[in-house]
């Protein structure tokens, strides 16, 4: 009896040392506290477990729209119709009229109805319309498209003001911060999300040229596209373009591109006559991998390893040879080609860029001048009316202002289809916009005027060569 009491008596002695330990705690804390410790605390009152984020969603709601945009298209019969070979490497039959439609988000950034949204919302789509958060609905105009950062900008019309939102700096942003995901998702109407930043500068995510993504948990679904990614300041320090998912739903791995980003896309809309206008560096980059840093010395995988370089081109002129790997930008370190993709292309033209580059493993700076890409040879437009498989496609010439506004890459000769009509043979046939045509029947095709030559005679069959991607196809076409 005696040995039971006295365990009893131990565990009762162990208890009142914890109790009297987490109150000297709790007085301690709350002590704290009454000194204006910034420690995280529990809610202190009724007050404080009201608190909310609807002042912001007050402030912000207004500027965040909705964005229908709708395209009427009239399918005729496929020319190749039939051909076994085009119809696999293509896609082929013919199609009814239908209207394609498209419903996203857009974010106003200027009182006078400029609005910021994705290019993938409203890409091939002609009528655009804006509805804001008290419902009314204004026509809109397309003033810029930027496929290259999945960007657009456009234009309501009308004369009065409108609720505008502030573009925050991005690069302020911290892993863990607060933010809001606002939009139309499923077009149920506008919702607001509430989550934080998990990462910062996302690459390899596959939705657009410049990678450096902004991840959020916000809960970002389809039709979120365009909206507002804000700071609990309500400034936009993102625009949300995408997620991860493979049930279409949200799985909390939500993209948004970075307010930097669209601030210079921007500037382009409203200085650049409708053409995002970057610098143009002039020399291709390449990842640094594991293997690659053993054989350059380097200590770890980090950089932007040079590939080549274009004679004359800002990247020549400033001295940067093969091999050397860039792994700072300004002020900004490079991780690899699309963090500095980024950094390079949100400076403005005519200034001066700062690179930190490894050379035989020791550090120098480089100074590259933000000039654009040269237009030269001159694009010359040439749009193929002629009876052939390019009927509707509008030929370019190549110059580096050309491959760099089409992400055409490891190709210089040839011209490159800049367009195609919606509903025309060269649609139907399956070109695309991008494609470099090289050969047609064997004969090289350097400049536009040979292509429009080449398409105006009549032929029972037609052997295009061209590229795509960076790979090379040889096709037939029926006459």
């Amino acid at each position: 009896m005696n040995r039971r009491m006295q365990r009893h008596g131990t565990v009762y002695g162990w208890f009142m040392a914890g109790f009297l330990t987490a109150l000297t705690f709790l007085v301690s804390y709350s002590h704290a506290m009454a000194q204006g410790a910034t420690t995280p605390r529990i809610p202190a009152s009724r007050a404080e477990i009201g608190l909310s984020f609807s002042p912001i969603v007050k402030n912000v709601a207004p500027a965040v729209v909705n964005i229908y945009a709708s395209q009427k298209q009239t399918r005729a019969r496929n020319p190749f119709e039939g051909d076994p070979f085009f119809e696999r490497f293509f896609g082929g039959g013919s199609q009814p009229e239908r209207a394609r439609q498209s419903v996203g988000s857009g974010v106003i950034i200027a009182k006078d109805g400029v609005v910021v949204t994705n290019h993938h919302v409203i890409e091939g789509m002609t009528e655009i319309r804006v509805a804001l958060a008290d419902r009314r609905e204004f026509e809109a105009e397309i003033k810029l498209r930027d496929p290259k950062t999945d960007l657009a900008v456009l234009k309501i019309k009308s004369a009065e003001a409108f609720p505008a939102l502030e573009l925050g700096d991005s690069d302020k942003l911290e892993v863990g911060d607060f933010v809001l995901a606002i939009g139309n998702p499923f077009g149920v109407g506008q919702t607001v999300t509430q989550g934080i930043v998990s990462a910062l500068a996302r690459t390899q995510v596959g939705v657009s040229d410049y990678q450096f993504f902004i991840q959020t948990d916000a809960a970002i679904n389809p039709g979120n596209s365009g909206g507002a990614l804000v700071d609990m300041a309500g400034r936009v320090i993102g625009i949300n373009t995408a997620i991860f998912s493979r049930s279409g739903g949200s799985h909390g791995i939500g993209f948004a591109i970075p307010a930097n980003m669209v601030r210079a896309v921007l500037e382009s809309a409203r200085t650049g006559g409708g053409v995002v206008k970057r610098p143009w560096f002039g020399a291709s980059l390449q990842p640094v991998t594991s293997e690659l840093a053993e054989t350059l010395s380097l200590p770890r995988p980090v950089g932007a390893l040079v590939a080549g370089v274009v004679p004359g081109g800002p990247a020549d002129q400033a001295g940067l040879k093969k091999l050397d790997v860039i792994v700072g930008v300004d002020t900004h370190d490079i991780d690899d080609p699309d963090a500095f993709g980024f950094r390079f292309a949100t400076r403005p033209i005519d200034g001066v860029a700062r690179l930190v580059v490894l050379r035989n493993g020791k550090k120098q700076e480089l100074s590259v001048k933000l000039v654009p890409a040269p237009e030269i040879p001159a694009r010359n437009p040439v749009t193929i009316k002629a009876n052939s498989p390019f009927q509707g496609a509008t030929a370019l010439n190549l110059s580096p202002a050309v491959k760099e506004e089409l992400s055409v890459s490891g190709i210089d000769s040839g011209v490159v289809i800049g367009d195609v009509a919606p509903g025309s043979t060269a649609e139907q046939v399956g070109f695309q916009k991008g494609d470099v045509i090289i050969a047609i029947n064997g004969q090289r095709i350097e400049d536009t005027s040979a292509i429009e030559k080449a398409t105006k005679g009549r032929t029972f069959l037609w052997r295009v060569t061209f590229n795509r991607g960076g790979q090379t196809f040889n096709t037939a076409f029926g006459g």
